[in-house]
């Protein structure tokens, strides 16, 4: 059983659909569950993968309906959990994990928890944080994306079974809608940006970042994949920074793959990352990659020099249009990163990723975590 919010977007979200559909296929019997409905999904689960849905999402108002309204939450979820017996529960996220972990307190099956982002920098309610603090020494596993994280839970959730366990690359990427066509590019070349429009993922950096080199690359243009609350103040400042022929924001598109496949670069301008799937997914197309090096994800992924470059420091705009520049000038740069962008394709696979998985499930030692690559700890 996995237990999610929603599936109406985002690397957990996908990812939730990913594990489900490989689990199903060889041969567990998984339900997803969800607090909202399948009206404005962005993942189409696999058929024969159960939906339970709780009808529980929504803004809460004040103290009291929010005690009420997670009260419910646990009741309708240990109820599905007494239904359907399930060996394992998956929380995907901090208050999903919270959730299963306390739901299922006394049934007989293993509680894994798992953490997307880097806590120092997730916004969190406290009553959250303290319900994590308590909950999560009582989960079978908690899982963190990368080593950085997995030291964090460590340090300061004493109590609780650390394992490290990466995204899996997918490869090649599926078409769903809607499908945006990218626009033909002549003899144009195109920086591709996609995320959450928010101010964790930093477009306002790369915004400034691109329009203090655009004059000296007339020939390229940015394009920003994606959708979210920041929006209109990011539309805003490309006007404010007299960009409007030279940055397009055609929003969510379904068909992302393409997009990678008819670009040059690929810049990962985030203040602050789990483990970045677009980053995975453009390395696997074959794009050279500019990251900032925040605290987690990028370094563990991009190996400097050799498949892309990690910018300090991180938010350093001056620092990211250097980077940019170098590669933007040197084709050949680009196409020598490129070459090896692709071994992600191998270092994060769903082979390695997913053997992974089911060492946590059967209860298997773990081999000791080598920084960069898809290998689990214990901490």
């Amino acid at each position: 059983m996995i237990v999610i919010h929603s599936l109406h977007g985002g690397g957990a979200e996908r990812v939730t659909v990913d594990l489900s559909e490989f689990w199903r296929a060889r041969g567990y019997e998984v339900t997803v569950v969800t607090q909202a409905g399948p009206e404005h999904d962005a993942y189409q689960l696999h058929a024969n993968v159960r939906r339970e849905v709780l009808g529980t999402a929504g803004a809460s108002g004040n103290k009291l309906k929010a005690l009420y309204s997670n009260l419910r939450r646990l009741w309708r979820l240990r109820r599905l959990i007494r239904k359907y017996e399930p060996t394992i529960i998956l929380g995907m996220m901090t208050t999903s994990s919270v959730l299963a972990i306390l739901a299922a307190r006394g049934l007989s099956c293993r509680v894994i928890a798992t953490e997307h982002t880097h806590p120092p920098f997730q916004d969190l309610p406290s009553v959250w944080k303290k319900m994590r603090k308590k909950a999560y020494p009582q989960a079978y596993k908690v899982v963190a994306l990368t080593s950085d994280t997995a030291r964090w839970v460590k340090e300061n959730i004493p109590g609780s079974q650390v394992c490290v366990i990466p995204n899996a690359v997918v490869w090649p990427l599926a078409q769903t809608d809607p499908v945006v066509e990218p626009p033909q590019r002549g003899t144009r070349r195109r920086l591709l940006a996609v995320g959450r429009l928010h101010s964790h993922k930093g477009f306002d950096l790369l915004l400034t970042a691109f329009a203090s080199i655009q004059s000296y690359f007339p020939d390229w243009d940015l394009v920003i994949l994606g959708e979210g609350s920041d929006r209109e103040s990011l539309q805003a400042q490309v006007q404010q920074l007299g960009l409007d022929e030279r940055v397009a924001m055609p929003g969510r598109v379904g068909n992302v793959g393409q997009w990678y496949q008819s670009s040059d670069l690929y810049v990962l301008s985030s203040r602050v990352e789990g483990l970045s799937n677009t980053l995975l997914e453009s390395m696997a197309s074959g794009l050279p990659v500019v990251a900032f090096d925040c605290d987690t994800g990028p370094r563990e992924i991009v190996r400097h020099g050799i498949d892309g470059a990690l910018v300090s420091p991180p938010e350093d705009v001056d620092a990211l249009a250097a980077h940019l520049s170098d590669l933007m000038a040197h084709p050949d740069k680009r196409r020598m990163l490129a070459m090896r962008a692709v071994d992600v394709r191998d270092r994060f696979s769903s082979v390695r990723v997913m053997a992974l998985w089911r060492q946590v499930f059967e209860g298997g030692n773990t081999p000791e975590q080598n920084k960069g690559s898809s290998s689990c700890a214990e901490s």
